[in-house]
């Protein structure tokens, strides 16, 4: 059975994600919901506890998408899949709004940061099992998803300014080289 506040926390991720993190207010958040702020905070403790909600459920659906994506017939092939997946429109907008927590995080904001700490670990083990399921060892899976969570990361900053720029998907491409090389599946698909 679904809580009204896990019910408010899906919504407000809906909003967040369509209006970005930076900036949100409580009062335009609770009219688009049919609610005041003050039924908000009954249901979060804070501002805080609601964006550290509304953070947890993007990352589900991230993660849940990458759980879903079939093994592929190579970790080369599983990387560009992975791309495919984080830059549709299903999940573009949850990689921004990770992308800006973790640049709210760094400098220590809170929730921010525990947040996406902890989100990162639940992205990093999917991935992992994506890599494994595609071709990988366990021991070598660590290493390839670090190259590949930086790559991403870095490329989800740079997506908005260079969408469609050819040397943008050349780095793609060749990230997946790489990643699959450290997998030790230089071979693969």
């Amino acid at each position: 059975m679904t809580t009204r506040r896990e019910e408010l926390a899906r919504a407000a991720t809906d909003y967040v994600l369509e209006h970005g993190l930076v900036g949100l207010s409580l009062r335009p958040l609770a009219a688009r919901l049919g609610t005041s702020d003050r039924m908000l905070l009954y249901h979060f403790a804070s501002k805080d506890d609601l964006v550290a909600a509304v953070l947890r459920v993007a990352n589900d659906r991230s993660v849940a998408e990458v759980r879903a994506l079939p093994a592929a017939p190579g970790v080369r092939a599983a990387v560009l899949a992975l791309w495919a997946a984080v830059t549709s429109p299903r999940l573009s907008a949850c990689q921004r709004m990770y992308v800006e927590a973790a640049a709210l995080g760094l400098f220590g904001r809170e929730p921010y940061a525990s947040v996406v700490r902890e989100a990162n670990r639940d992205w990093v083990a999917a991935v992992a099992e994506l890599l494994v399921a595609s071709g990988t060892t366990r021991e070598r899976a660590p290493r390839a998803v670090a190259l590949l969570d930086a790559a991403m990361t870095g490329f989800q900053l740079d997506l908005p300014l260079d969408a469609g720029d050819p040397l943008l998907e050349q780095a793609v491409l060749d990230l997946a080289d790489a990643v699959a090389a450290i997998a030790g599946a230089q071979g693969s698909a």
